[in-house]
């Protein structure tokens, strides 16, 4: 089910993440107000980052490469389970889930859009080969870190905003986990 983009809205929080009210996605995107969001990385069992690459249809970013999927959870949904159901109608991939950490940023976008969000980072293991939604996802590609490293380097901005800002704490997370 395809839904209209003004009828799709974010939950509107502070910066303690206490909800404060909700509105419709895109003018909350114009206004670059603080509202909740979700970034999944999913790490295959060779230690290989799955990444995708924006549909050029997306509203912002578009074409641009990042973590496995991301979104911001409905009003009354929680953050896990919009990651859950992201990464399902997204990438056609299932994972147990673990919240890593949550950071607030604020970045000027195309089309006169911001990203002012607090996003709550998900990471998991998965073996599973994704099906791409081909209106949310123009390919997908299991990249070691080292190469991501690598093309970060050379031209970030092939990578979107908030990959760019949270990449490297990812990856020290996953460091954490390989050592537990």
């Amino acid at each position: 089910m395809t839904q209209n983009m003004d009828e799709i809205f974010v939950i509107l929080v502070d910066e303690h993440d206490k909800e404060t009210g909700t509105m419709e996605k895109l003018k909350a995107h114009r206004r670059a107000l603080l509202h909740r969001a979700l970034s999944v990385f999913i790490i295959n069992s060779a230690g290989d980052w799955i990444l995708q690459r924006r549909a050029l249809n997306k509203y912002h970013s578009n074409g641009l490469w990042t973590n496995t999927c991301c979104s911001h959870p409905y009003p009354g949904e929680s953050c896990l389970e919009a990651a859950i159901r992201r990464l399902q109608e997204e990438m056609e991939m299932q994972s147990e889930l673990k919240e890593v950490f949550n950071f607030v940023y604020k970045e000027k976008l195309d089309n006169d859009l911001w990203e002012h969000e607090l996003d709550h980072v998900f990471m998991g293991i998965s073996d599973d080969l994704p099906i791409i939604n081909k209106n949310e996802v123009m390919e997908w590609r299991a990249v070691p870190f080292n190469e991501i490293e690598r093309e970060m380097n050379i031209n970030p901005a092939s990578f979107t905003a908030w990959f760019r800002q949270i990449y490297r704490r990812v990856n020290t997370c996953i460091a954490n986990m390989n050592q537990e």
